[in-house]
């Protein structure tokens, strides 16, 4: 048992910097997309993943990123760096649509006869 505390003072304790509480918090920041997804999902009473999903998804894999960069860990850096381009894509994809939905929703204001709402 010795050995098993001796390492977990060692990990918790000793080595503890500003890196491990940047770690933490983007490790919380990247948790919590569950949970708002989890609280939508029940909201609506069926599976679905809002935009702030994507969002904390982007914020949480960026922070990670970083802390996976400073600690040279290349199985953290090539996970989050590929994560990181999915989020993105997503959030763009996202963004395109609702652009798409509101200039459709402008289209239908245009008066008869005009080609744009300037006329």
């Amino acid at each position: 048992m010795s050995q098993i505390s001796a390492y977990l003072h060692h990990v918790f304790i000793q080595q503890f910097d500003v890196w491990i509480v940047v770690g933490f918090i983007a490790q919380g920041v990247f948790t919590a997309r569950f949970i708002v997804q989890w609280i939508a999902s029940e909201r609506a009473r069926r599976s679905v993943i809002p935009v702030a999903f994507w969002t904390l998804s982007l914020v949480g894999g960026i922070l990670l990123f970083i802390y996976a960069l400073q600690r040279r860990d290349p199985v953290f850096i090539i996970g989050q760096g590929a994560g990181i381009f999915i989020y993105a894509r997503n959030l763009s994809l996202i963004a395109g649509e609702r652009k798409r939905s509101m200039a459709g929703t402008d289209a239908m204001k245009v008066p008869q006869g005009s080609t744009s709402k300037r006329d």
